[in-house]
């Protein structure tokens, strides 16, 4: 019987439109780059993406989100850790044009696990 594949938790803080276009991807796969946007990077830890949905996506989109999926840990071994900041802002830079490999790669479905709107809306 062969093993279980192993995967690695990602994260990735996103806006409402991204989200819809993965919404339409039926939760599988991440919309392609725009070309001001030459790398996809998901985050390493969930407190790191929810800073970004929180503070930024929500100022500059109306809402943020972090997303949350898994995705074959030998295929990321391809990618190194970047370190964007201290210690505990990680993040993988996938250049745009190896997306839909690294989607391929993704096991289940990408999940929302938390969403922000601005002071005094609803999430």
């Amino acid at each position: 019987m062969p093993s279980p594949r192993t995967t690695t938790t990602l994260w990735r803080p996103t806006g409402p439109a991204e989200l819809e276009l993965v919404r339409a991807l039926e939760w599988r796969a991440w919309p392609p780059r725009l070309p001001e946007q030459p790398i996809f990077y998901p985050v390493l830890n969930e407190d790191y993406a929810i800073r970004i949905a929180r503070d930024w996506n929500v100022k500059h989109d109306g809402a943020g989100f972090v997303t949350r999926f898994e995705v074959d840990t030998a295929f990321l071994a391809r990618y190194p850790v970047r370190q964007a900041g201290g210690e505990t802002i990680l993040e993988l830079w996938v250049p745009a044009e190896e997306l839909d490999a690294f989607n391929a790669r993704i096991v289940g479905r990408i999940e929302v696990v938390h969403a922000f709107r601005p002071a005094g809306e609803d999430a």
